[in-house]
């Protein structure tokens, strides 16, 4: 077949390191972690020297950008497989440099869109995610599938790290879409079902982590709450409904807004329950069914911050809590749980599997994937919901004015913000890159703004920068806003 490169790419400088072209035809991604927050640039310079004896077709760069190391046409050196990489386009990420190797928006979205492009070019209406070795590896895909890989099934590594492997799921979904076909978005508990515990908690712990980043619910709280009532997964409950949480159509008889559940899938089932004086009784009850387990875990966040107890929240103070026992107690004296060991038995298990590694940086930012409902970004606790599902997220937030829709990067799409400009900006890199226009699409005009305060006169969205492109008031140009802070 007649090979062609992405048009993504804004950056090319082949690598020497490659086995010319391809025995097997292309019907499989496998992204890598490339361990450090690198620009296009420096990924493909990290394959120039023969001695290296590694590549990878392309790099995306900590901006989002695309770079081109090895022409699709050839196989590159990258997953420790001959097999796989003859017939796989290998992606090298920028990613922090430990476990488990988070990557950025820009870098993750860039991620999705190269994928659909590879797919589309190379006659693909589906990306699947089967998320498991033999499987894959025995799985004959369709002409029109393409099969996502991982390095970790072919060499003791961690690649693409716990952060990529959880999202695989996602991956494939949004990619599916974007290509037309079926897909159902999300990871399914169904994917733990053969997992040992400590490769559950390893794939799930990412979830929370970006969890908390939007919640401010300490993510080892929420995994230890998984963990316990649903055995890492694997119940009854979540196999079939994705139910994690043990979370009833009704709780406490408390509604709240911007729950993920759709109001109408249940699962009905018998479960046990611990009366005041210790006694044990059984009961038939309704439950949430959910489309993800994303959705169960963003539903149990949005009950925790909007449950009510008469005019006062029924965990008040668990957002931004700091402490796992506190939380735990907090959780507990809310009346979600009526065993008399919640408490214990959920610090057990933070302590045993040392759960806290997963709590989110003071100060992080936003993982993709989420459309979130709130007054303003910077609140938190204000959040209404959140929606993979642009058009789910708009409706929430008509039911509450005064809300807007904020975008994986916290910026507002919906409804559109009225523009705000002029307004001043510090800068607080010297080499930030002014362009002709809005995107690295566009030239660099050969000048750096330097360190200091700018004025803004202009906003646009644009290509290589999450939060957008502001023109700078002496006409210079444009800057990426996300190395910009407003003052």
């Amino acid at each position: 077949m007649g090979y062609t490169n992405s048009p993504l790419v804004v950056y090319t400088k082949l690598s020497p390191n490659h086995s010319g072209q391809r025995t097997h035809s292309i019907d499989r991604i496998t992204p890598h972690c490339v361990v450090g927050q690198l620009s296009a640039e420096s990924i493909c310079g990290c394959f120039t020297s023969t001695r290296r004896q590694a590549s990878c077709n392309y790099g995306i760069g900590t901006d989002g950008r695309v770079s081109l190391c090895v022409e699709e046409k050839n196989r590159s050196w990258c997953s420790s497989s001959n097999a796989n990489d003859q017939r796989a386009v290998t992606i090298e990420c920028a990613s922090d440099m430990n476990e488990p190797y988070a990557m950025n928006s820009a870098v993750y979205d860039s991620l999705v869109k190269l994928c659909i492009d590879i797919c589309k070019r190379n006659g693909k209406k589906k990306l699947l995610w089967l998320g498991d070795k033999n499987k894959t590896l025995n799985y004959v895909p369709a002409a029109d599938e393409m099969v996502l890989t991982v390095h970790r099934w072919f060499a003791n590594k961690s690649c693409p790290g716990n952060w990529l492997y959880a999202r695989l799921g996602d991956l494939a979904a949004r990619v599916t879409v974007a290509l037309g076909g079926l897909s159902s978005s999300g990871m399914q508990a169904s994917s733990l079902k053969n997992l040992s515990e400590a490769e559950a908690v390893a794939k799930i712990g990412p979830l929370f982590t970006a969890n908390q980043k939007t919640t401010g619910i300490l993510a080892c709280v929420s995994m230890a709450q998984f963990i316990l009532e649903s055995g890492y997964g694997k119940s009854e409950l979540a196999q079939n409904a994705n139910n994690c949480f043990g979370m009833k159509t009704s709780l406490s008889g408390n509604s709240w807004s911007g729950s993920s559940w759709d109001g109408k899938s249940v699962y009905t089932k018998k479960t046990q329950e611990q009366n005041d004086d210790g006694s044990m009784v059984t009961i038939t009850a309704d439950f949430r069914k959910y489309a993800c387990v994303e959705d169960s875990i963003a539903d149990h966040a949005a009950y925790l911050l909007g449950a009510m107890n008469g005019s006062r929240k029924r965990y008040e103070g668990l957002a931004g809590c700091t402490d796992y026992k506190k939380a735990a107690q907090i959780i507990k004296d809310g009346g979600y749980a009526t065993s008399h060991t919640y408490v214990q038995d959920l610090c057990n298990i933070i302590e045993r599997w040392n759960l806290t590694q997963y709590n989110a940086a003071a100060g992080s930012t936003t993982i993709s994937g989420w459309y979130r409902v709130r007054k303003s970004w910077q609140n938190a606790a204000s959040q209404k919901g959140a929606f993979h599902d642009l058009t789910y997220a708009k409706q929430c937030a008509d039911k509450n004015p005064g809300y807007y829709v904020f975008d994986p990067a916290g910026k507002a799409v919906y409804p559109e913000p009225k523009s705000s400009v002029p307004y001043t900006v510090r800068v607080s890199i010297k080499d930030l890159n002014i362009r002709k226009g809005p995107g690295t699409n566009y030239g660099k005009t050969g000048y750096y703004t330097g360190k200091g305060v700018f004025t803004i006169v202009a906003e646009a969205a644009g290509a290589g920068s999450a939060k957008g492109w502001g023109k700078l008031k002496s006409g210079a140009g444009w800057i990426a806003l996300d190395f910009a802070s407003r003052i």
